[in-house]
């Protein structure tokens, strides 16, 4: 094995790494529909993009648990490629966040996904989707902003000032909902009024309101988490800080605040490098850690 590329799919964009560290941006996977193929196609524009490698490394979103790099790598197989490592991007987020020391990550971007490790098992938390979770996420507050903008205009909600910023893109509010319902990227159109709600937090109440209690949907699925993973008695245990969501001060500080109540000696970290960087550590996870169990392997014979 001598080149390998790297991909970190996710629900807004997709990124490739090159083997001499070249990145370029594609499109994001489409979790409403089937993401081998759509890894397929984002692989084979890699080797357009960067020419031939033997083996590609990956962190997806929307992965099914059925999914296989062995099927994977018989989509792709005729492109070159003889070994492929498979993972859910949680995975590859922790990675980024902590290494493969024990602890907690929280990755809060588009959607969310929460991997707590311990000494003999792992746990992950929500990561379920935006239809049936993805709480505290990007996606999770846009749409808390919109059903805010939408109750305001109906009366039955306070005024907000993310009002005039949806109406900026959406003249027409009650043609809102049909708009998003036809748009494939619903989903990243969605979550893009995030940093809308958030830059509007100081200042409107109902913008406030929606941060803090994504702060607490996080809380919640990191604490439960590290009861699942076997820390939840544990002294300094790091909490890994993954993702722009955290970017908010109003978030963050809900989300420590209440992890701190639980665990006083909680240390809270940044992710010291990219979920792209975590992608590439896969092939040299270590055998006997919780986390290799959950990295799928497969190589041409």
């Amino acid at each position: 094995m001598s080149t390998v590329l790297s991909l970190d799919a996710g629900q807004t964009r997709c990124r490739l790494r090159a083997p001499d560290a070249r990145v370029v941006e594609i499109g994001a996977v489409i979790t409403d529909l089937p993401v081998l193929p759509q890894l397929a196609d984002r692989i084979r524009a890699g080797i357009s993009e960067f020419g031939p490698v033997d083996g590609v490394a990956i962190g997806s979103t929307g992965l099914p648990a059925d999914a296989t790099a062995s099927e994977l790598l018989s989509r792709v197989g005729g492109d070159g490629i003889t070994d492929i490592w498979l993972a859910h991007d949680s995975i590859t987020n922790y990675l980024a966040s902590l290494g493969v020391r024990q602890g907690v990550m929280v990755a809060a971007g588009t959607g969310v996904v929460t991997l707590a490790v311990g000494p003999q098992r792992l746990a992950r938390v929500d990561g379920w989707g935006y239809l049936i979770g993805d709480a505290g996420s990007g996606y999770w507050i846009g749409r808390a902003g919109l059903d805010a903008v939408m109750r305001a205009f109906d009366g039955r909600g306070a005024a907000t000032a993310l009002t005039p910023v949806v109406v900026a893109d959406f003249p027409d509010l009650p043609n809102l909902y049909l708009s998003l319902q036809n748009d494939e990227s619903k989903v990243a159109r969605i979550a893009s009024y995030a940093q809308s709600v958030a830059d509007l937090a100081d200042s409107d109440e109902v913008c406030h309101r929606i941060c803090l209690a994504a702060g607490r949907e996080l809380a919640a699925s990191a604490l439960a988490g590290l009861e699942q993973a076997g820390l939840d008695e544990a002294g300094a245990i790091p909490v890994g800080l993954n993702g722009r969501l955290f970017g908010s001060a109003i978030v963050r500080n809900s989300f420590c605040a209440l992890v701190l109540e639980r665990h006083p000696q909680a240390e809270f970290v940044d992710a010291h490098a990219s979920s792209l960087t975590g992608v590439g550590l896969l092939p040299d996870v270590p055998a006997e850690m919780p986390l290799a169990h959950q990295i799928d392997y497969a190589v041409a014979r």
